[in-house]
């Protein structure tokens, strides 16, 4: 027998006995039964969510955020003993509205599937819950961070609520060369550009900055708009917010890495907390 034959033989040996496996598993992957027993004994169950297709720019994909979203739902499977549940990939985005998209345009309707679907999983046996929130915390993480208290108090279950920006941290911003972003911007497109070259159009990528939009200087939450209205302030013909022209794979993948250890060692600590009961 050669030597390439005896490899495969013991490959496939491991394959059956599950040692090549991941820590963790899809729940859309497993069977019931797997699904009752590993539930139950995960240390937590992601619960994750991305807009499946969100504007980003003339010279992005509308599924960028479900498409970080998704490599670091893997990196956590592949880490972990962790349960990923089903994405939910539509969700509230009041600032992209006049752009093609999928929103759930009311925030009660939003808040309350997600606690639904929450609640199915701890229905299932979670012991703790992580929600991925792949938008800012001062939009989606609204009502997302609503149910994370509700889930907290009604049903005794530790719920984390991960946002982008708690991810893109002052390392990862001091990789930029931007003047100033925050959407479509140079790292996104950068994330992209490593994640997903092909659907990215750099050919239409353009420096977009507000040139009416008064500066903040003073404290309070002013919601962000991208208006399609020439009258508005915020005024947006393309639709992003700083010079993805500047944009490298090698820089988006400087990112996600970053991005990356924060979320596992979030993970990691989160699984740590002692549960309610001893």
């Amino acid at each position: 027998m050669k030597k390439r034959d005896i490899l495969i033989i013991g490959f496939i040996i491991l394959l059956k006995n599950g040692f090549c496996q991941t820590p963790g598993a899809y729940m859309g992957q497993l069977t019931w039964p797997e699904a009752e027993k590993r539930l139950t004994q995960a240390p937590l169950v992601i619960l994750p969510f991305a807009g499946g297709a969100k504007e980003h720019g003339p010279h992005l994909p509308m599924n960028a955020d479900r498409t970080v979203m998704e490599y670091l739902c893997q990196k956590a499977v592949d880490t972990l003993p962790v349960v990923v549940a089903p994405p939910i990939l539509h969700g509230w985005f009041p600032a992209f509205r006049e752009f093609p998209g999928t929103e759930v345009a009311d925030p009660d309707v939003f808040r309350n599937y997600v606690f639904e679907v929450a609640r199915s999983l701890i229905r299932c046996g979670a012991k703790r819950i992580v929600l991925l929130n792949m938008g800012i915390f001062k939009a989606t993480g609204l009502p997302m961070a609503i149910v994370a208290r509700e889930i907290r108090v009604q049903h005794g279950v530790p719920t984390l609520l991960i946002s982008w920006d708690d991810l893109e941290t002052e390392e990862a911003d001091a990789l930029q060369e931007q003047t100033a972003g925050g959407h479509g911007d140079e790292i996104e497109t950068s994330i992209n550009l490593y994640l997903q070259s092909q659907w990215v159009r750099m050919d239409k990528a353009v420096t977009g900055y507000w040139d009416n939009y008064p500066v903040k200087t003073y404290v309070g939450y002013r919601p962000g708009l991208f208006s399609r209205n020439p009258q508005d302030p915020a005024y947006s013909e393309i639709g992003h917010f700083g010079d993805p022209t500047l944009a490298s794979a090698e820089k988006g993948k400087k990112v996600l890495d970053i991005m990356t250890k924060n979320w596992l060692e979030a993970l990691k600590g989160f699984s740590a907390d002692p549960l309610p009961g001893g």
